[in-house]
């Protein structure tokens, strides 16, 4: 995988507006947002790019798992996807209006599904009104198609992965999260480097060889293993690591929330 396999730029964008096989999602979330502020889909409903639908990261997790955005299992999964409008052979783009990790969360999810052409948006909606690109209000919906998954295993880690990793010198375990956040409670064991050192204004990815500088030392070893809280910020850093030629990596999907729910070994910021 190279970056044009995982990123779109804007003006390229630009001229598969009208190509009836390209579908386009906004994938954000609003995750510190107050009662009287608008959703994440409300938002999406005043404005975004043209023919795009809404991706509602809920419908792709698990409802009965206790830990939020645990992916779905392959039939539902697969149900999933066919039910947005994507089939085998859709080229499909995902960005977000806030953080570029909806985004790689959505493309990590799908690719994990066997979508094999689907790409983020670098810079997001941003990039796209600074290309001068149209935005329509409403809600588009696509129309329901086949698809065959052909899951891609090796995109995840469980938490008993996370276990025997940490025991294992060939693998890298990673906490993504701001260097703060990292301090008061991460994983027992765990490196940190936030998904911040990686991109500009959270929303464009660096230029591959700033990114390469920076993963040099996870490079190292035989595996990466990415977590963040939930499951959202390590899809950014684990796609980064695809796109400099890094190809084991795998992403923690219950991350810190399962990790401490299950009352695995956390250090915090008293050392305990």
């Amino acid at each position: 995988m190279n970056r044009h396999d995982a990123l779109i730029e804007a003006d390229e964008l630009l001229g598969k507006i009208n190509d009836p096989n390209v579908r386009i999602f906004d994938t954000s979330i609003f995750f510190f947002r107050k009662d009287n502020e608008l959703t994440a889909f409300e938002t999406y409903q005043q404005g975004h790019i043209p023919s795009a639908a809404f991706f509602d990261h809920q419908a792709f997790s698990d409802a009965n798992n206790k830990y939020m955005y645990m992916v779905l299992a392959e039939a539902e999964l697969a149900d999933q996807v066919a039910r947005i409008g994507i089939d085998n052979d859709s080229e499909v783009i995902v960005y977000a209006s806030n953080m570029i990790a909806c985004a790689t969360r959505a493309w990590w999810v799908l690719r994990y599904a066997g979508v094999d052409n689907v790409r983020v948006l670098n810079g997001g909606l941003r990039a796209w009104k600074e290309a001068w690109g149209a935005l329509e209000s409403g809600t588009n919906r696509y129309e329901a198609s086949s698809f065959t998954p052909h899951l891609r295993p090796e995109m995840f880690a469980s938490k008993d992965d996370v276990e025997a990793a940490l025991k294992d010198g060939a693998t890298c375990t990673v906490n993504t999260l701001p260097t703060e956040v990292y301090n008061k409670n991460h994983i027992t064991g765990s490196s940190n480097l936030p998904l911040t050192n990686l991109m500009n204004d959270m929303m464009w990815f660096l230029a591959d060889e700033e990114m390469k500088a920076e993963l040099a030392e996870e490079a190292k070893h035989e595996r990466i293993i990415t977590y963040c809280g939930g499951g959202i910020a390590a899809t950014a850093n684990a796609m980064a690591h695809l796109i400099v030629g890094n190809s084991n990596v795998a992403v923690y999907d219950g991350s810190m929330d399962e990790w401490q729910g299950e009352g695995l070994p956390i250090t915090n910021a008293k050392g305990a």
